[in-house]
C-alpha cells in the first residue's frame, strides 16, 4: 500500500473524529481478563520489566527506564487517544496493550480509516507463553471484544512490522487480514484488519 495523503486534510472526517470517545477497554469472558493498566506500583513494575525483554524489545524498541514508563503510561491516562491496559489468563498477568483510535494516531494517514476505527499494540510479557497458540487465541478475543465494546467500530486494525513472522502469523490466524504495506520512521508496517464484516475491509 502506498502512503496516502494525511486524511487530517479532509475536515468532514477530522470533525467526526473529534467527537468520538477515548478507545475502550475490551470485553473479554474467562479465562482473560482486562483491565486499566496504572502509572505506579505493581502494574509499571510489570510493564516495565516485561519492556526489558529481548522478544518485546525486538519488535518494540522501549526499553526504556521505570521513570519514563511511567511517564508514558500517565499520559496516556490522561489523553483520549491511548489506552494502556493490562490483559490476564485464568488469574495471572499475560500481556500489556495498548488501544488506540486510528483517527488520532500517525496510522490515520496510510490507510481510509474510518472516525471509529480502533487500532491495537500487543506485548505478550513472558517469552515462555509465546508459540503456544495462546496469543492468537488472544488476539481473537481481543478483536471481538472492542467490537462489542464499541458497537460503532466497524473494524480493529494492527500494524505489526513485516519483518515480525510470528506476530503476522498469530493476527492471520486470528481472523486479522492483509490489507498492504506502508513506511514508518522506525519500520516497514503490514496494516491487518479484523472486520466486523467483509464490507468493512478498507477500499
Amino acid at each position: 500500500m502506498t502512503s496516502a495523503q494525511p486524511l487530517h486534510q479532509d475536515d468532514d472526517r477530522l470533525a467526526a473524529g473529534a467527537t468520538v470517545p477515548g478507545p475502550p477497554i475490551p470485553l473479554l469472558g474467562g479465562p482473560w481478563s482486562a483491565r486499566v493498566a496504572q502509572a505506579h506500583g505493581a502494574d509499571l513494575d510489570l510493564v516495565h520489566g516485561w519492556m526489558q525483554s529481548p522478544h518485546i524489545d525486538a519488535f518494540w524498541h522501549q526499553a526504556w527506564p521505570r521513570e519514563r514508563w511511567a511517564e508514558e503510561i500517565a499520559g496516556h491516562l490522561a489523553d483520549d487517544a491511548i489506552l494502556p491496559v493490562l490483559i490476564g489468563h485464568d488469574g495471572q498477568p499475560f500481556a500489556y496493550i495498548e488501544v488506540y483510535r486510528v483517527t488520532r494516531d500517525r496510522l490515520a494517514g496510510h490507510y481510509p480509516h474510518l472516525p471509529h476505527d480502533l487500532g491495537l499494540h500487543i506485548a505478550i510479557g513472558e517469552a515462555s507463553r509465546t508459540g503456544r497458540g495462546l496469543g492468537r487465541t488472544l488476539l481473537r478475543v481481543l478483536a471481538e471484544g472492542l467490537l462489542t465494546a464499541d458497537p460503532a467500530c466497524t473494524r480493529v486494525v494492527a500494524e505489526p512490522d513485516v519483518d515480525n513472522a510470528p506476530s503476522l502469523k498469530a493476527f492471520a490466524a486470528a481472523g486479522f487480514r492483509h490489507a498492504g504495506e506502508f513506511v514508518l520512521p522506525d519500520k516497514t508496517a503490514a496494516l491487518l484488519v479484523h472486520p466486523r464484516r467483509e464490507e468493512d475491509m478498507p477500499r
